[in-house]
């Protein structure tokens, strides 16, 4: 399921969401000038590599500073072009919203500890790896799990593909999202399982999303809300993407 849009209009303008994209892209930018070597050494540096607070041979080369910098610095990196725009496109689809509620400088502090909070998880389920893992999808699962709790009933356009064919859907977000995060906490149980974390962090997408949720839930924000000026539910796909569109 790609997400397209949801149907709550920001009320004021997402600085904070403007400038975590600004940022994830200059970064992206650097990583492709580095070559894959200088990438790989990037990567293993600010990335965050378990092995290095789990391995005693590992961990004496990194002092304190540089042993707590990858826990934010991971959270602007990232592996490749789709990856970054998938994170960047779904941080652009449920940032604004949860930035209208927190504000701009609440909005920042929020994102970053998702973004800590991720990486906890992740340390803990995979503890021992020597696979860095990069990407902001741990501070965005948090930004999904605030919508989850905050905007419940808001409506998100859906790129849904059967089989060889695809189609848009209008899913309650509650079902998007709670589906989302069903599947990797799923996935997650299944790579410890199997020994391994695999290609996707997947304890750290758990680990977002539910300090964005508790968080949201601790400061009064489980009641779910519908701004003003949200738009309705339209009749059928093709009139919802010729009014999205």
């Amino acid at each position: 399921m790609i997400p397209i849009r949801d149907t709550i209009p920001h009320r004021r303008t997402p600085y904070v969401t403007y400038a975590i994209i600004a940022l994830n892209a200059l970064v992206f930018l650097y990583e492709l000038r580095l070559g894959p070597t200088g990438l790989q050494r990037f990567f293993m540096h600010y990335g965050l590599v378990p092995a290095r607070y789990s391995d005693p041979l590992v961990r004496v080369h990194f002092g304190p500073v540089a042993q707590v910098i990858p826990f934010f610095s991971s959270m602007f990196i990232h592996g490749g072009f789709l990856h970054i725009l998938g994170n960047m496109w779904t941080l652009w689809i449920f940032g604004d919203n949860v930035e209208d509620w927190f504000g701009h400088v609440g909005f920042a502090v929020f994102y970053v500890f998702c973004g800590l909070a991720s990486g906890v998880l992740h340390l803990f389920f995979n503890w021992g790896s020597p696979v860095p893992t990069v990407g902001a999808s741990g501070a965005i699962a948090g930004v999904m799990g605030a919508y989850f709790l905050l905007y419940p009933t808001a409506r998100v356009l859906t790129l849904l593909p059967i089989f060889f064919f695809f189609t848009f859907v209008e899913l309650p977000a509650y079902f998007f999202l709670g589906l989302w995060f069903l599947l990797q906490f799923l996935s997650g149980t299944a790579s410890v399982a199997a020994g391994g974390a695999g290609g996707i962090a997947w304890w750290a997408h758990v680990g977002g999303f539910v300090a964005g949720a508790a968080t949201v839930f601790v400061l009064g924000g489980g009641k779910p809300r519908r701004p003003r000026g949200s738009r309705p539910t339209l009749r059928s796909p093709w009139e919802r993407v010729d009014e999205y569109w």
